[in-house]
């Protein structure tokens, strides 16, 4: 069994924009492409999960239309992006340098723009794992989410459960871009499950 973490079709935001918890939407073709894919490479039975922001619920919707058996997924805040708070909504550029130079130096712990922190993140979606692991059928899970959640699931799997990156660099680098996927096995998150 696995988890496949999916990430949402790209916005209608620039590119260079901080977009967390902002509710921008997914376009309409990358998200009815993102779902043709998915709904080829997804197993015919599975469980899955959606977060509540409008561009992860339009992929949910998408998939679901192409087939209609699926129930309706649990809408769960836990997968929500990370909360960037005042640099919601600016360019990455117009961000102070002193300001991204902060979070840089207290990575798990500085709140970005006093939003949320990397550790808020990574407590709240390992409670999710948790659900996951603990309560999951013989079915694959599937998470509609974000870069910043599927990060933190990457985080874990490679440095455990109970690891918070001290810097920057110890966070995954690599996203999976808009409208891909990664699936990790299920078993891989069953070891080592103590909370920080």
């Amino acid at each position: 069994m696995r988890l496949w973490l999916v990430r949402h079709a790209a916005t209608t935001a620039p590119p260079d924009v901080c977009i967390g918890r902002t509710d921008v939407p997914a376009s309409d073709d990358a998200t009815a492409q993102a779902a043709r894919r998915l709904h080829a490479a997804l197993p015919a039975r599975l469980a899955w999960r959606v977060s509540p922001s409008a561009r992860a619920r339009q992929l949910a919707q998408g998939l679901q239309a192409l087939r209609p058996h699926l129930r309706a997924p649990v809408v769960d805040a836990r997968l929500a992006e990370l909360d960037f708070g005042a640099w919601e909504g600016q360019r990455w550029d117009a961000v102070p340098r002193a300001e991204l130079d902060a979070w840089a130096a207290a990575f798990a712990d500085h709140r970005p723009g006093g939003g949320e922190s990397v550790r808020a993140l990574l407590r709240r979606v390992r409670a999710a794992l948790h659900t996951v692991v603990d309560d999951a059928p013989a079915l694959d899970q599937v998470w509609i989410t974000h870069a910043g959640v599927i990060r933190a699931v990457l985080h874990t799997l490679a440095a455990g459960w109970g690891a918070v990156p001290t810097a920057a660099s110890a966070w995954p680098q690599t996203p999976v871009r808009c409208g891909q996927w990664v699936a990790v096995p299920l078993a891989a998150l069953r070891a080592d499950r103590d909370f920080p």
